[in-house]
């Protein structure tokens, strides 16, 4: 019996007590309440990952789906997640309050593509709102995950964290200074990401999957005036 108003963002903060995942606009617009649903796909047998909002997202749309905050991908009293652990040595977080919101956008983003671009990272962190850092050690943090060029014709690419390893001190120190501008972090001191360790989509619900079967109907406009076909798939027991 699940309420048909009742969202993600509510249940999980109100009957799981999981209160990382923030209530801020409740309208979809800062992205405080980002979760990551994860969906397995019987066309293709393949799961999807998507960051949604959890303050727009019903709570009886999520049949079959497998839902992780922040909470479940890493905490201080266990082992910080690489994304958790970047932000916050990147001083990418002040307040905090955005901050478990932008690392799940980061996550999911991370789930689909192990090695993103800039763009592909400034697209998913596009519906994610901080008044606080300006963004620039956000994005300069999260940017050791990404493919970036290591020329200026753009023509080499490698992953963002080992180009930024492969410099020498020596280099370092001729680049900071000319720029003269001070390093955010150190990516030496980060922890390496391995996108094989990462948790898997839970077994009951792969079971549940399995215990389905995929059946189309279709349901036709017999008045005469304005005849058409509606297909609507969903899942029955077999």
């Amino acid at each position: 019996q699940v309420d048909p108003e009742m969202t993600l963002l509510t249940y999980l903060r109100r009957k799981l007590g999981l209160t990382g995942t923030k209530l801020g606009c409740a309208e979809g617009g800062c992205g405080a309440c980002t979760v990551m649903l994860s969906r397995y796909q019987t066309d293709t047998n393949q799961l999807q990952h998507h960051a949604v909002n959890a303050c727009l997202a019903p709570l009886c749309s999520l049949h079959l789906v497998a839902v992780t905050t922040v909470e479940g991908i890493g905490s201080v009293a266990r082992k910080l997640h690489p994304v958790q652990e970047r932000i916050a040595l990147s001083h990418g977080s002040q307040c905090g309050f955005c901050t478990p919101g932008i690392v799940m956008s980061m996550y999911a983003l991370l789930r689909n593509n192990p090695t993103p671009t800039m763009e592909s990272q400034c697209f998913f962190l596009s519906g994610n709102l901080c008044r606080c850092t300006g963004y620039r050690p956000i994005l300069e943090g999260y940017r050791t995950f990404t493919v970036v060029s290591t020329d200026s014709n753009g023509c080499c690419l490698t992953n963002g964290s080992a180009a930024e390893r492969s410099l020498g001190e020596e280099e370092e120190e001729e680049v900071r200074g000319r720029s003269g501008a001070t390093p955010l972090f150190n990516a030496a001191e980060f922890k390496p990401f391995d996108p094989t360790q990462e948790v898997i989509f839970p077994p009951e619900l792969m079971s549940c999957f399995e215990a389905f079967v995929l059946h189309s109907y279709c349901f036709v406009d017999t008045c005469g005036v304005c005849p058409r076909l509606m297909h609507t798939s969903y899942m029955l027991t077999s």
